[in-house]
């Protein structure tokens, strides 16, 4: 699965990172322009 960050479009590709996103800490942010796991969408 694919999730995209809805502020910056950083994309957090599953296969790529080896961690599920809905695994990752609830505090976890955008690596890119620091927004929260809730800002990011299901793309593929």
């Amino acid at each position: 699965m694919v999730y995209t960050c809805s502020v910056c479009g950083y994309q957090y590709d599953e296969k790529v990172e080896k961690v599920p996103f809905d695994q990752l800490p609830d505090d976890w942010h955008c690596p890119i322009c620091n927004a929260p796991k809730s800002a990011f969408e299901k793309t593929s």
